[in-house]
């Protein structure tokens, strides 16, 4: 058995198939994966995310510790409440990890990390903080909870306290809130509307159930990733890694190279390999014959690729994927599914967004 965050109890109850995920026991559907995914683009659906990982970080050099450790630079947050996505990169380059940070004052910072990189990621973060004066501080007393679809916030908007929903509904997206004991922020990684609401786990399984009452549909990781996917989001340790830089990820767009004087970790390694050309890229697919995408496949486009997501998308009602593939790429390439050539389009993702095709 794995590990249990503490809304398992009511997922059983609620009929969910539990699997291992990272590590932890976790819903991938509640009966119907599709349905799920469908209730999100079109309504309001909901997720258990408690697996994931929240980290403050502070201390008087908390700003300069976050922009040492990470691409994307904190020196743009300036709102209290305004999120941040970005990458933690090795010295090679290669990616630890992706996430969001939130500026809640010059002094104090809120990280959201991937369960299946806790460990390592605590560790990282530590050993370098020791050269700065800052203390980090893994919030294991808090749970997650994501509301996500065209109608959540609406939804999820009656089981805050009253007098906290309209500052909750005026939030602009990516920006957060502390609204009592909610953290209440407008992100998601759906490609739809809505909240991730950090709540002490004490209360976690009671906001789980007047979320529902409110008319959201609990959802799986199943649909999570459908919907990902589809949205043209990157799932850590499948579409970048270690192994992998950001440029070669499509998430080029989150490296701050200015202020030029900042010496994130990673940099040299980045710099040096903008100057002598990124040798791959990640792109979209949409196969044009019968079949799905899936991991792992070949792509033959210039050289050899390879799918690093793929899945039938259920808003299209065809297959999808996400491939690192050679920089000389062109607008078809060919992809080994179980032994057969077939035909794929080359597009930029996204491949959906608030619930209409961009491809």
């Amino acid at each position: 058995m794995g590990k249990k965050t503490v809304i398992h109890d009511v997922h059983v109850e609620q009929g969910a198939r539990m699997v291992d995920f990272g590590g932890w026991d976790m819903p991938v559907h509640y009966g119907s994966q599709i349905e799920e995914h469908h209730a999100v683009r079109t309504d309001a659906g909901m997720f258990d995310v408690s697996h994931m990982t929240v980290v403050d970080v502070e201390g008087p050099a908390a700003a300069s510790y976050l922009q040492h450790l990470l691409a994307n630079d904190v020196g743009k947050l300036t709102s209290p409440g305004k999120a941040l996505y970005g990458c933690m990169l090795n010295e090679d380059g290669g990616v630890i990890d992706d996430l969001i940070t939130y500026f809640l004052s010059d002094q104090r910072y809120r990280m959201v990390v991937n369960a299946a990189t806790r460990d390592k990621d605590l560790a990282w973060l530590e050993a370098r903080a020791t050269a700065f004066d800052v203390e980090i501080t893994e919030r294991s007393d808090l749970s997650m909870i994501a509301v996500q679809g065209p109608n959540a916030r609406e939804k999820a908007a009656t089981c805050l306290p009253e007098d906290q929903r309209e500052a909750a509904l005026s939030l602009s997206p990516f920006f957060a809130a502390q609204l009592e004991d909610l953290f209440v922020a407008r992100t998601g990684y759906t490609g739809e509307d809505g909240w991730e609401i950090i709540v002490p786990s004490d209360r976690a399984g009671e906001l789980w159930l007047c979320l529902a009452a409110a008319g959201i549909r609990p959802c799986g990781l199943g649909a999570r990733d459908t919907l990902r996917l589809e949205a043209g989001m990157n799932l850590y340790g499948s579409d970048m890694d270690e192994t992998t830089t950001p440029l070669e990820s499509g998430l080029g767009w989150t490296v701050a190279w200015d202020p030029r004087d900042r010496q994130f970790i990673g940099r040299d390694a980045l710099e040096a390999q903008r100057r002598e050309g990124v040798p791959r890229k990640l792109v979209g697919l949409l196969l044009e014959d019968r079949g799905v995408l899936r991991a792992h496949q070949t792509v033959y486009a210039d050289g050899e690729g390879e799918v690093t997501s793929g899945t039938f998308s259920p808003t299209l009602s065809r297959s999808i994927g996400l491939a690192r593939v050679p920089v000389g790429a062109g607008d078809t390439v060919e992809v080994d599914i179980r032994g057969k050539r077939l035909t794929a389009r080359v597009v930029r993702p996204p491949f959906v967004r608030h619930g209409k095709a961009r491809v």
